[in-house]
């Protein structure tokens, strides 16, 4: 499997070489992380600092020379923000309202927030997102605005989520909504269009007795990755109905998979061992559909390299993470462990409230984020085993984020959290 290799391998590292969780799910965009993270803690004990982040924001921490960055929004979305916090001190650096807006959306969904999108950060330069409301480039010394786009169109239905993915010197947005569903890329320099990809989604059929038209058919809240197969390095997103691979100099359009759900959210992931990408296919009866890279595809692929499906305990938000050739994730407090290989389920057993989080794996363990505040540590075995059982106050919806000497920084529904 050579031939294949994720981000990690080929990703810019000058332009990262200070930023320790630079995008959602990490250097890696899996949620792997190299070395030993804490096992245990509690509102009374290895907490470091622990800091209150007003109005509400499920976006994940992302961390660079030394401050860590989040968003934030009121609760009717009219105000939106950016924080930045001192990695080791939680000294708040930064706490600015970046956008306005005097009519958004209503988000129709208890799910999600005004600050659900992830940015990216690289040594000098953050970047932030909170989908048509305005995309944004801020100096990481100064905090002075670099560029900002307010001119990207979408109605989100329901509210953005996507996150920004980064790819050398390209920022990747995926704006997927009732009116419009398309990937962006822009020139991390200048903020500039680099290219437009529209969907080529059917829309047609009727799913579970709601009609095609509706916005929640054509609704997706999914993050790229990148995969190098061949000689072309492929951005694999997962929306509404659909899944496609997409050449990231050019935005053509490469190959494709469909699937009879909507509005998926977990983040594909990638295993270089089996040369397979994992893509959730959303709501409604979400599966895991694990797909073949082969640098000779084109097209529609659904009947020729789906390896395997699995329904089960699907997570319907939640992004699994892959450690020692199994597949982790969690749904409706079940936690389950399938070989990434055939898809076979290993174990499923009780753990945990509902999810939304993605899953951590690091040192042999996988670490699980409940909505209520719990975090079920596992060994990373093909035989179920609980580690540990922690708590923090407020429940977690945002990604868990690592610094680079280990520590854990969590976001809490109220609150930033360094855990040592």
């Amino acid at each position: 499997m050579k031939l294949f290799s994720l981000l990690a391998a080929f990703i810019s590292t000058a332009s990262l070489a200070h930023a320790q969780w630079p995008e959602f799910r990490g250097p890696n965009m899996d949620g792997s992380v190299d070395g030993a993270l804490p096992t245990e803690w509690s509102e009374e004990s290895h907490v470091t600092w622990k800091k209150e982040i007003h109005g509400t924001g499920w976006s994940s921490p992302i961390i660079s020379e030394g401050k860590i960055w989040v968003t934030t929004a009121t609760e009717n979305g009219r105000k939106k923000s950016v924080l930045c916090f001192d990695e080791k001190s939680g000294e708040l650096l930064l706490d600015r309202v970046i956008i306005t807006t005097d009519n958004p959306e209503p988000l129709a969904n208890p799910m999600n927030t005004y600050a659900s999108s992830t940015g990216v950060v690289e040594e000098g330069r953050v970047y932030l997102h909170f989908g048509s409301y305005g995309t944004l480039c801020l100096d990481t010394e100064s905090f002075e605005t670099i560029w900002e786009r307010r001119d990207i169109t979408c109605s989100h239905w329901r509210g953005p989520a996507s996150s920004i993915a980064k790819w050398e010197n390209k920022l990747i947005l995926t704006l997927e909504g009732a009116d419009q569903q398309y990937l962006l890329a822009l020139d991390k320099e200048t903020g500039e269009t680099l290219w437009r990809r529209d969907r080529s989604t059917n829309y047609d059929d009727e799913t579970d007795g709601v009609p095609a038209n509706s916005g929640d058919m054509r609704k997706a809240f999914g993050t790229p990755i990148f995969v190098k197969v061949g000689n072309v390095v492929q951005v694999i997103s997962n929306g509404s109905k659909a899944a496609w691979a997409y050449n990231v100099e050019t935005g053509e359009e490469i190959w494709n998979v469909h699937y009879p759900t909507h509005s998926p959210s977990s983040r594909t992931v990638y295993s270089e061992e089996t040369g397979m990408v994992y893509l959730n296919t959303g709501l409604g009866k979400p599966e895991i559909w694990a797909v073949k890279l082969d640098p000779e595809a084109r097209g529609d692929i659904s009947e020729t390299h789906v390896a395997w499906k699995i329904f089960q305990r699907t997570p319907k938000r939640m992004s699994p993470v892959i450690a020692n050739g199994i597949l982790f994730m969690a749904n409706g407090g079940v936690v389950s462990g399938v070989d990434a290989e055939t898809g076979d389920v290993l174990w499923a057993e009780r753990g945990g409230g509902e999810f939304s989080a993605s899953s951590l794996a690091a040192n042999g363990l996988i670490y699980h984020f409940d909505e209520e505040g719990l975090c079920l540590i596992l060994k990373a075995d093909r035989e179920y085993e609980v580690v540990a059982a922690n708590s923090l106050d407020g429940g977690f919806m945002a990604s868990p984020a690592v610094t680079s000497d280990h520590a854990l920084i969590l976001r809490t529904k109220t609150s930033l959290y360094r855990v040592d």
